[in-house]
């Protein structure tokens, strides 16, 4: 088939530029200035003879070229991709990209990442952290795993792990605690999801008292505060469990409430690769997911 000289590089920059959603962010990606991303899509768009953005003041805007071509590009680059990993050296090895929630990945993932590795040398994982803020498009991932209902618009979802919270706190606070009630006497360190606290003293039948302080939007800061006797924290339990061991704090109480749960997510208009279910399977297999949950078990929303 004959094919015109194609504009590789412009293509590229266009790709970075509409999952970035940015030519500044695209810029930043491709190491090399905002005027050269600005020039490639110029010299792109006279070629097609198309316009593919609408510069605007909230930003970018694809037109409807644009969209069109995007999803094109970004399964043919992603494939270009993962064969160069694959040749590269004479090595059968698939690259796989998940977002992971600091939480989940400190608490579970990292711990086990050595036996992923021993059971999967065919696949080069591939972690980038975050504080369950994540878009896997722009950021260029495979998958995700987050804390949520599931619901995530254009995501297909596999539930992983309850978390329940309880609150935790240094053996010195501990020691001065005989019920839950007693917690009203120890400040209250505080996530930035404010129904928490009143939640479980509901769940106890106790009162909950002002939460003051500093809000923190990340469970592990919360947990690290608390290593400093400023207050106890209401933590998810299964993913706190080796400052246990460490006897770093304690967990006075056993009540626990559920608040959700982890999620696997992944985009629902692309195809799952090979690493991307092997990855789903062995979380399943080393349980990341609640016994009652069936393995194969996905929501598309």
């Amino acid at each position: 088939m004959d094919r015109p000289d194609l504009p590789l590089n412009a293509l590229r920059v266009f790709e970075v530029a509409m999952r970035q959603g940015s030519f500044t962010r695209a810029a930043i990606e491709l190491r090399v200035t905002q005027a050269a991303v600005s020039h490639q899509i110029a010299r792109l768009e006279d070629f097609l003879g198309s316009t593919l953005f609408l510069r605007t003041p909230q930003g970018l805007v694809p037109t409807d070229e644009g969209q069109l071509l995007f999803p094109v590009l970004e399964q043919g680059f992603e494939g270009i991709a993962r064969v160069l990993d694959r040749v590269r050296g004479h090595r059968e090895v698939e690259v796989l990209n998940v977002g992971v929630n600091t939480t989940f990945a400190l608490g579970w993932l990292l711990p086990r990442i050595e036996r992923f590795h021993q059971d999967h040398p065919e696949i080069d994982l591939r972690i980038s952290t975050n504080n369950n803020r994540v878009e896997i498009l722009r950021e260029g991932l495979d998958m995700a795993i987050r804390f949520g209902n599931g619901g995530w618009t254009g995501h297909n979802s596999m539930p992983l792990m309850e978390t329940p919270l309880s609150p935790f706190c240094t053996p010195t606070i501990a020691a001065r605690l005989r019920q839950p009630s007693d917690l009203c006497q120890v400040p209250l360190l505080r996530s930035y999801r404010s129904a928490e606290w009143p939640g479980w003293f509901e769940a106890v039948g106790a009162i909950c008292p002002p939460v003051k302080g500093p809000t923190l939007d990340s469970s592990v800061a919360l947990a690290e505060l608390a290593t400093f006797s400023a207050g106890a924290a209401l933590l998810p339990v299964p993913m706190f469990q080796r400052y246990i061991e460490l006897g770093r704090l304690v967990q006075p109480f056993g009540d626990a409430v559920n608040a959700g749960r982890y999620h696997l997510t992944w985009p629902s208009d692309r195809p799952a690769t090979d690493a991307m279910g092997k990855f789903a399977e062995w979380l399943t297999a080393n349980g990341a997911t609640d016994p009652s949950d069936s393995a194969d078990e996905n929501h598309t929303n």
